[in-house]
């Protein structure tokens, strides 16, 4: 992955508790840092997110999310997480992420989730809204890739 690619990163600092016997973050943790990731890029385009407009008005939910680990990162560390869509397709949308020290700007880890847009009743697929595409298309610019619906 490309870091010039992303134009959104948060940042987070290792806690105690979520280090293991090793002395290194667990695995498991890289998870919650990326989707901390996403959501916080979400909040970043102004997409609305709370517990009525999941249940109501739209329905997202992950269906694949990979990481590949880099290198360790260790308890009170300051990480810089960065994330982006990097695709929209009809009923489905792609983030990357990357996981940086800050200090030392050594990768930690990378990840790809990929999100399905269903309904809220039925759970079956339907189309990405044209109003995310739009909100994600301005900030991402050329980016983003728009595969199928246009």
């Amino acid at each position: 992955m490309d870091r010039s690619q992303f134009k959104f990163k948060t940042q987070l600092r290792v806690r105690n508790y979520e280090v293991d016997w090793q002395g290194i973050v667990h695995n498991a943790n890289y998870f919650l840092y990326f989707e901390l990731g996403r959501i916080e890029y979400l909040k970043h385009l102004g997409i609305k997110l709370d517990i009525s407009t999941i249940q109501s008005e739209s329905k997202v939910v992950l269906v694949r999310n990979e990481v590949d680990y880099k290198s360790p990162a260790r308890f009170d560390d300051l990480l810089d997480v960065y994330s982006r869509v990097s695709y929209i397709k009809d009923s489905s949308f792609g983030f990357e992420g990357l996981i940086e020290v800050t200090s030392s700007q050594l990768l930690v880890s990378e990840n790809v989730a990929v999100h399905v847009w269903l309904h809220p009743q039925s759970n079956a697929p339907i189309t990405v809204p044209d109003s995310f595409r739009q909100i994600v298309q301005k900030f991402e610019g050329s980016s983003v890739e728009m595969i199928g619906r246009k």
